[in-house]
């Protein structure tokens, strides 16, 4: 188990130096002024016009980097600071959230597939590693046997949640590409203001490459274990 618990301390370090590392490109860029005085709702309300899209609505939430776009009610929920604020990371936040409404409306393959695996990984990915190591201890480790069964289900869970985390990583990076390139085509922002959404984009997008390696990471090791592997 020590080898696990390294495993995931060291994830743990990546993923908190990453998610610092956002939190302090947002607040830089959250100083960078756009120069056409449009806050992240009229970014937002502008981008869906753009494409047409004319039954999606843009709401203001609760929080900081809550941010997201809902398909089963089509909104673009803007966390308080960006449904308001005049600024690059506003921008870029409220660009990339209707990238994902335009892929909604396209049918984007990858989002499509991400949204058949949310039912079922918001119930097993919770319980996977559990399963996992319950099945080990009551014999999963002689490959045969009721524990051997039941660690190999929870590997299926843990496998299912990993292959979400993965296709997770193209609808995030089509969605910032989507963004960005809306917003200088239709030259939404200054070159400084572009380069700064472009750098928030890329270091948010980091946090959801290291939640899918680590993802991959927990699998090996516990497949390992369970299949004949050993500290």
């Amino acid at each position: 188990m020590m080898t696990y618990y390294i495993l995931i301390g060291g994830i743990a370090l990546i993923s908190w130096l990453v998610s610092s590392r956002l939190k302090s490109k947002f607040k830089k860029y959250s100083k960078v002024h756009l120069r056409n005085g449009m806050s992240g709702a009229e970014i937002a309300q502008k981008m869906l016009d753009d494409h047409g899209i004319r039954d999606v609505k843009v709401i203001s939430t609760a929080g900081r980097l809550t941010d997201h776009y809902n398909p089963k009610n089509k909104t673009v929920n803007l966390s308080e600071a960006v449904y308001s604020q005049r600024n690059a990371a506003a921008a870029a936040v409220a660009a990339h959230e209707v990238g994902h409404a335009v892929q909604h409306a396209q049918a984007y393959e990858w989002l499509t597939m991400r949204s058949k695996l949310v039912p079922v990984v918001s119930v097993t990915s919770g319980m996977s590693t559990w399963i996992v190591f319950g099945g080990l201890m009551l014999g999963a480790a002689a490959g045969v046997g009721f524990g051997f069964y039941i660690a190999v289900a929870g590997l299926i869970m843990m496998g299912l949640a990993t292959v979400f985390s993965f296709v997770t990583l193209p609808v995030e990076y089509d969605a910032s590409n989507r963004a960005l390139a809306w917003l200088k085509q239709k030259n939404m922002v200054s070159q400084q203001e572009y380069a700064g959404a472009e750098d928030a984009l890329k270091w948010a997008a980091r946090t959801y490459l290291v939640a899918a390696l680590g993802a991959l990471a927990s699998l090996v090791y516990w497949a390992f274990q369970v299949f004949g592997g050993r500290d």
